[in-house]
């Protein structure tokens, strides 16, 4: 899977205005309740990255009691560089990468057919129980389009995997025989 481009998500995040890096930081964490938080050592050194290539600049100073914090704004090469990135489409991954099929394919390798069985069913489990969790997420009263939207997509790719889970199973057996003959 593509890593996130942390860049281009607080560019979209400065979209909508002038912001400091507290505020991104609860913002991303809001607006994508399934992906990992950010940290705000990564919000900051982010942001000066992008104010040293010209795609944000200082946008004013507050303080509410505490340290100053700095706003930052999109310049005209930042809403380029933002738009650029959304109207690009993603290409499918060329490769399976994967831990939990390198996972199989060396539990075959290197362990019995029992053995990647049980694996693969010690899995399954396991996605099946963050399955479990994500409904309950998407179906709490309290629950956000936004957390509805991220529990939807991660849902999907559980789904997919435990369809590669279930018919993996079946072959385990065959494909057992084949790696080792």
């Amino acid at each position: 899977m593509a890593e996130v481009s942390t860049q281009h998500v607080l560019l979209g995040l400065l979209a909508g205005g002038a912001r400091h890096g507290y505020e991104l930081k609860r913002a991303h964490d809001a607006r994508l309740p399934q992906a990992r938080p950010l940290a705000f050592g990564q919000v900051y050194a982010t942001l000066a990255r992008l104010q040293r290539d010209g795609l944000v600049v200082p946008a004013g100073q507050e303080r509410d009691g505490g340290p100053d914090r700095t706003a930052y704004a999109l310049t005209d090469e930042g809403r380029a560089a933002l738009e650029h990135w959304l109207s690009t489409v993603e290409p499918p991954l060329p490769y399976v990468a994967s831990t939990l099929f390198a996972k199989v394919v060396v539990a075959l390798l290197a362990a019995d057919v029992d053995r990647a069985r049980a694996y693969l069913t010690a899995q399954r489990r396991a996605h099946t129980a963050r399955l479990r969790e994500l409904t309950a997420v998407k179906t709490a009263p309290s629950a956000t389009l936004d957390d509805v939207v991220a529990a939807d997509f991660a849902i999907a790719h559980l789904d997919a995997d435990l369809r590669w889970l279930h018919t993996t199973l079946d072959r385990v057996a065959d494909w057992h025989r084949e790696v080792h003959s």
